[in-house]
């Protein structure tokens, strides 16, 4: 992980994702891209109205520079290798479209989770990034003073689609001496028996190899909530997931459970594009 995004909007949540990335940069001698979208009024399209709001931005822009060079100055900064970068542009397109152009290894990104309504109809940028990006996406939700992965957490059905993204899930683990719990979750609707779900993830795993794993077979309700009761019984340090970065219409009739775990989970949450 020697490249890492972090997306910022000046929020504390988004300091709490800087603050992790830095922890990280700091153990693997790593760089950080810091950036900050202003995303342009779409309130008039002609040129006169454009030309009219064109010293309004750059007051803005020199406000963002400002705030960015205050960030940078920050203790926990110290002995990072930083870079910030300021663009007009969607929050959600600068952000793919930056992690692509300075070839970055992982996003590291704060959310607050988002409910209701809003998580129906709405979604969060930090959702809309797990669902595309091609890269690793390590989510924070909260404080991280000691960000650390010794209990990680990674649950799937351990499928043939799941071999390749999980080669990245061993690289971070290995990077961060984690003890992985493999997790596979029966629920009523899907449900194998233990001698079906413990024999095809023992030949999975046989496929890789793996310095500190262990098995786990979790029955609940649901997906989701089997996960989570999972990480909570085990006081995991970190939950990941693979995303089919579903769109449109498949994604809002199918859902993901990537994303509802970015937006239900307390501990952070790394997801792994398929």
């Amino acid at each position: 992980m020697k490249r890492i995004l972090v997306p910022t909007d000046f929020s504390k949540h988004a300091e709490y994702a800087l603050k992790v990335a830095a922890q990280i940069a700091k153990k693997s001698g790593g760089e950080i891209f810091l950036v900050h979208m202003l995303e342009l009024p779409t309130s008039g399209n002609d040129a006169m109205s454009t030309a009219h709001e064109i010293p309004e931005l750059m007051l803005f822009k020199n406000a963002a520079i400002n705030k960015l060079d205050t960030i940078m100055s920050a203790e926990y900064l110290s002995g990072v290798n930083i870079s910030k970068i300021i663009q007009f542009e969607m929050a959600f397109d600068g952000i793919i479209k930056n992690g692509k152009a300075h070839n970055v290894d992982l996003i590291v990104m704060g959310s607050h989770g988002a409910s209701g309504f809003q998580e129906m109809f709405i979604g969060s940028n930090t959702e809309k990034v797990v669902r595309n990006s091609d890269v690793p996406v390590l989510v924070i939700k909260r404080e991280e003073s000691d960000f650390n992965a010794n209990n990680f957490v990674f649950a799937s059905d351990f499928s043939e689609e799941i071999k390749k993204p999980f080669e990245k899930v061993v690289e971070f683990a290995d990077k961060f001496n984690s003890h992985l719990h493999l997790v596979t979750v029966n629920t009523p609707n899907n449900f194998k028996s233990t001698r079906v779900a413990q024999k095809a993830m023992d030949e999975f795993v046989a496929e890789f190899k793996i310095n500190n794993c262990s098995t786990h077979i979790y029955n609940d309700v649901n997906v989701e909530k089997g996960i989570l009761h999972f990480a909570k019984g085990i006081n995991a340090d970190i939950i990941g997931m693979s995303t089919h970065g579903r769109k449109g219409l498949s994604h809002f009739f199918n859902g993901s459970i990537s994303e509802d775990l970015v937006n239900h989970a307390k501990r952070p949450v790394i997801t792994f594009k398929i």
